[in-house]
């Protein structure tokens, strides 16, 4: 018998749309079932002011096809040159909804992030006063430092000086991928920290990248951990805490960058996101903490309404998607899960 289980319509909290042939693919992808989407600014160059925040979600929505609906949430990039009053500016517009950290060199288009948190130390304060949410990549690039425990050193280096030097400051732990950094956000008090998780951090571990030969597709920073720390995530996600909320990090990159001696980092899980998310909650008998990790908890810690339209998920036989999508810049693979998935959107 046919399972069916309706959600208010779901948001992604991190998405990347990336610009021009690619964003023409990738977009339906995404607008097919997500009403609303945190947009990453790191494009070449990046998103840094207001205006070319305005001008890039102007390009989204000239993109979104016809007959879909989508709302692109527009974030800057924060660099050590980012004006606090062009920040204030276009949150009070309601243009963005939210500011970007990436440290430099810490994943696909970093180089512009930031290397001395002093000089962005205005910013930070501008937002704290406005309660406009800080998003973080939460690695740390110094080369001594194994990749395996760039996130905890960043979370005792960097994001804990910062939360305790900007008092009120909102910030969202992006793509967090250890029981670490889910046991920080569950020790801290009040409102102002959040994490999302993503779809293929709830699946794989390193050893889905490492053995039998090294797998392309499930390569992505922050790295995948140890199966504990995979656990861990599962067990956050299907919680029902309410700052743990889906941000699937959707990264397109063509299959010839993928898979080249210098491959680039990234899964894109636009086109199955729901399918594999609700395929780990069923297996968790979690269903019932779906749509808050979905559809509620993120529009309340982002202080917007939940969607008031539905969609309706399916359990029945297992469901094919395509392998990849084709784009005016190659074909992109759309990530395999390596198990059946028995959910649909209807």
């Amino acid at each position: 018998m046919t399972q069916t289980l309706t959600l208010r319509r779901p948001d992604d909290w991190h998405l990347h749309l990336r610009d021009g042939a690619m964003l023409q693919a990738v977009l339906p992808e995404t607008a097919r079932h997500f009403a609303r989407a945190i947009i990453m600014p790191n494009l070449v160059p990046p998103v840094v002011t207001g205006d070319q925040a305005a001008a890039y979600r102007d390009r989204i929505l000239a993109a979104l096809p016809e007959g879909m609906r989508f709302e692109p949430l527009m974030t800057l990039y924060l660099t050590e040159e980012t004006d606090p009053e062009d920040v204030a500016a276009a949150a009070a517009s309601g243009l963005i909804k939210a500011v970007k950290l990436y440290p430099a060199g810490a994943t696909t288009n970093s180089a512009s992030g930031v290397r001395d948190f002093d000089k962005v130390r205005g910013v930070l304060e501008k937002m704290a006063e406005i309660g406009l949410p800080l998003c973080v990549h939460g690695e740390v690039t110094d080369p001594e430092i194994d990749i395996f425990d760039r996130e905890a050193v960043f979370i005792d280096r960097v994001l804990d000086p910062v939360r305790r030097a900007t008092p009120g400051l909102r910030v969202v732990m992006e793509h967090i991928t250890t029981s670490g950094a889910a046991d920080y956000v569950r020790a801290q008090d009040g409102d102002d920290l959040g994490a999302t998780i993503t779809a293929h951090h709830l699946i794989i571990n390193r050893n889905h990248i490492l053995v039998g030969g090294i797998k392309p597709h499930y390569y992505c920073l922050p790295v995948a951990k140890r199966e504990s720390h995979r656990l861990a995530l599962v067990g956050a996600a299907t919680s029902g805490d309410a700052r743990f909320f889906l941000g699937t990090d959707s990264a397109p990159h063509t299959d010839a960058n993928k898979e080249s001696a210098c491959g680039c980092a990234g899964c894109f899980t636009a086109t199955n996101t729901m399918s594999l998310v609700a395929e780990v909650f069923d297996r968790e008998n979690a269903m019932d903490k779906l749509e808050g990790f979905t559809s509620l908890n993120g529009p309340a810690f982002y202080r917007l309404p939940a969607n008031e339209t539905t969609i309706t998920l399916e359990k029945g036989e297992p469901v094919s998607y395509p392998d990849h999508i084709d784009s005016g810049d190659g074909p992109v693979t759309v990530f395999d899960p390596g198990f059946p998935l028995h959910w649909r959107v209807a």
